[in-house]
């Protein structure tokens, strides 16, 4: 069936229904002819009452918005919804299968017999429904699909709201109104804030493994359940003063080595810590602890799993029918149809309903550069050109800018953040400009170059100077995240202690100057969970982090500098406002390579507590080292890695008194004694 190209942008609903309301309908019912002379609230309540046989709940209206991408509460409709149809209590069934000659929804209400509740198609774009006397809230279920070749499938419902834990894959009836939000001060908040002129440090977690209960019978993984993970996490995040928690591994998924990004059901928080209720409830208790919460989310690629998206309904619904388009040989996954409005819909539907019905304040989209081109991982032969003959996916472009555009228009405050590996321009431009709207982007540059740095024996430093400075030219040129995520602590990476030259002290040193560096750098900042105490091991799902570690000073006093960096962080806006101003940064030395000495200055708009980072990365003390200012001002010391705090000696003056000494291609300057792997910063005024 030829697909019609979506030319609706949109960002409101309404806007839509008003367009759809000057376009005739193919097939005017007396019903629909009835309900436009009501009100749109009663319409929509008498739809969703109807008898099945009188009016199907899946209306002409839902058929031309689902048809367009633009029905973006979907999910209200699809699924499994709860209801009372004639007196009788019980549940609808709805679920878009073009391509089936017959469909039927089997479980725990009927015995999985295929042939007790048939559904019917309602919609000429293939949409079946029944109501469903008798099933309950909390039953399994699946639909069983006759595909127009005869196969006899078991699906799990890609709109499920809650699924069956591993290794069983069916849906469960859920309903995700009833929570009692409690975070309206939050909301509130987030809704009158411009996220990037305030301080935004993120601690990226895997639920599963943070932190872990001793195995039992009942819990034999010995996961946390979501109630207890929002007590504890929030406690830690809060003690080290991270202002937001990324989640990784929440949307359901069959295989726990996956870590989430094989996703088994879309619209279904994982059961393996709990139900749809307490994972509200996580986010709502992180709220009224002043914690927002980002969610990992993966449109561009799915799992070829038999009970999930892959050949829903026989044939290729949710991915190109052509596999040059619809597989990714490098992950062994299939690629959404971007160019599909119902794909499209379902997609664009989800990112709202994370955002919306669970609060969420910002998605982390997954593997954005996959979706971009259309060769990505592809030898010659596996890929087909654009209309221009590129290589550029035009479908996955616009769907990513309605995406942006629609997320962020309808709840301001909340971020899209894009994992984009390439020099894609303007990722985080207005799309009216012709960017793609996301709100960051993760700057893997900068993480692959400071890694490579970082991990050098410090005689080799000085050859390499160029890894820690060339990031600072095109920090301006889109709006950034600084991540030193899960990705590069797993696979033989190291974790991030281990991959510091020296040995004992040293790794530590090392480690504590490198996140002085990240810390002064442009960006917002992500660090994933075990870094921040120096965990020797990689990470694993298997097992939680090595808290007891803390029993040792030396990851003790790592966790107490984590901690006053992140406060620094917080108190000076310098640090986190202006951050696409090349004016709010400039180097005093970036050509130090022979002593591998760095030297910066954070400006504050204010004229007011400007930052002065300088960082030594060898094992070198500096006692003559003199630093230059363009002002002749006094320097407070804010921070100092090596001081008694810290587990260091180092005992310093607190105000230094710039003088008119040149240095640094600077007019003034002052002495400071610059201990082995130093890290201190400065604070100082141009302004009384």
């Amino acid at each position: 069936m030829a697909r019609k190209k979506d030319a609706v942008t949109e960002t409101a609903k309404e806007t839509t229904v008003k367009a759809a309301a000057k376009k005739p309908a193919a097939k005017k019912t007396a019903a629909k002819k009835t309900a436009a002379k009501k009100p749109a609230t009663k319409k929509k309540a008498a739809e969703a009452k109807a008898p099945a046989e009188d009016q199907p709940r899946f209306t002409d209206l839902d058929q031309y918005l689902f048809d367009h991408a633009v029905h973006y509460d979907i999910y209200n409709k699809m699924g499994a919804h709860l209801d009372t149809v004639k007196g009788q209590d019980g549940c609808w069934f709805t679920v878009w299968a073009p391509n089936a000659q017959a469909v039927s929804v089997v479980g725990e209400f009927n015995g999985w017999n295929p042939e007790v509740n048939p559904l019917k198609k309602v919609a000429e774009i293939g949409v079946w429904e029944a109501f469903v006397s008798g099933a309950m809230l909390g039953q399994l279920y699946k639909f069983f699909i006759i595909g127009r070749n005869g196969d006899k499938i078991y699906k799990a419902d890609p709109y499920a709201f809650a699924a069956e834990k591993r290794p069983g894959n069916a849906s469960r009836i859920a309903d995700i109104d009833k929570f009692k939000w409690r975070d309206t001060r939050w909301m509130n908040k987030r809704a009158k804030t411009d996220i990037h002129s305030v301080p935004v440090s993120i601690y990226e977690v895997h639920a599963g493994s943070w932190m872990k209960h001793a195995a039992t019978d009942e819990n034999p993984e010995g996961f946390y359940n979501y109630r207890q993970l929002a007590h504890a996490l929030a406690e830690y995040v809060k003690d080290i003063g991270y202002t937001h928690v990324e989640l990784i591994g929440i949307a359901e998924h069959p295989l726990d080595a996956s870590w989430g990004y094989q996703v088994g059901c879309y619209y279904a928080p994982t059961s393996r810590y709990g139900t749809p209720q307490d994972f509200q409830y996580f986010i709502d208790y992180m709220h009224q602890h002043n914690i927002g919460v980002i969610l990992d989310w993966v449109p561009a690629h799915f799992p070829k799993d038999e009970f999930g998206l892959a050949n829903f309904d026989g044939d290729p619904e949710y991915e190109h029918r052509d596999p040059r388009q619809g597989e990714n040989p490098d992950w062994g996954t299939k690629i959404f149809n971007f160019g599909r409005p119902e794909v499209k819909n379902f997609l664009l539907a989800n990112a709202l309903y994370w955002v919306e019905k669970y609060h969420l304040d910002g998605l982390r989209v997954d593997a954005v550069s996959s979706m971009l081109y259309l060769n990505y991982g592809k030898e010659d032969g596996q890929w087909v050109p654009n209309i221009y003959g590129g290589a550029e996916n035009l479908e996955a472009m616009e769907f990513l800018k309605h995406l942006n555009t629609l997320v962020t228009g309808r709840n301001h405050g909340t971020m899209m953040i894009a994992e984009e590996a390439t020099a894609w321009p303007k990722l985080t431009g207005d799309v009216a400009i012709g960017g793609l709207g996301f709100t960051f982007k993760w700057n893997m540059g900068w993480m692959h170059d400071f890694l490579e740095y970082m991990k050098l024996d410090p005689y080799f430093r000085k050859f390499n100077h160029h890894k820690m400075t060339f990031s600072t030219s095109y920090a301006n040129s889109e709006k950034f995240v600084l991540v030193l995520s899960h990705d590069e602590v797993v696979h033989l990476k190291c974790s991030m202690i281990s991959k510091m030259p020296g040995l004992g002290i040293d790794k530590f040193e090392n480690l504590k100057a490198g996140y002085t560096y990240m810390l002064g750098h442009q960006g917002k900042k992500l660090l994933f969970m075990g870094q921040d105490i120096g965990q020797y091991r990689e990470w694993s799902e298997e097992r939680e982090i090595d808290w007891f570690l803390l029993q040792e000073k030396d990851h003790r006093d790592l966790q107490a500098y984590v901690r006053d960096l992140q406060t620094v962080y917080k108190k000076y806006p310098a640090l986190y406002t202006r951050e696409d101003d090349t004016s709010a940064f400039s180097w005093i030395n970036a050509d130090d390579n022979d002593r591998s000495i760095y030297s910066f200055v954070r400006w504050d708009e204010s004229g007011k507590n400007h930052l002065l980072f300088v960082i030594n990365f060898t094992p070198m003390a500096r006692p003559d080292y003199r630093v230059g200012l363009p002002v002749g001002a006094t320097c407070r010391l804010v921070l100092d890695s090596k001081c008694e705090k810290y587990g260091g000696d180092h005992v310093a003056k607190k105000v230094y008194k710039a003088v008119e000494s040149p240095c640094d291609n600077q007019p003034y300057s002052f002495a400071y004694d610059l201990p082995p792997y130093g890290a201190a910063i400065f604070r100082f005024n141009t302004v009384l």
